[in-house]
């Protein structure tokens, strides 16, 4: 099932440094929060596969860092 689906979506959360980017990346992928959550270090990933109206979604979430020093890493 992990390599079968019907749509696959490809989204980069970009943002200002400490507005909870990497939160909303763990809620949606393993239903957790976390108030006390470290600084991200250039970027990190997840995916979550999930059915709608009988369609297989596979969404690949990329959560950037948003200080400054990465922005390379967010326009590549």
């Amino acid at each position: 099932m992990d390599d079968q689906y019907d749509y696959l979506f490809k989204i980069v959360l970009i943002g200002d440094s400490g507005v909870g980017k990497s939160n909303l990346l763990t809620r949606f992928t393993r239903n957790e929060f976390n108030l006390d959550s470290k600084t991200t270090i250039g970027v990190e990933f997840a995916t979550r596969t999930l059915s709608v109206d009988g369609k297989v979604i596979k969404a690949q979430i990329w959560d950037t860092a948003g200080q400054e020093r990465y922005r390379a890493i967010t326009s590549a």
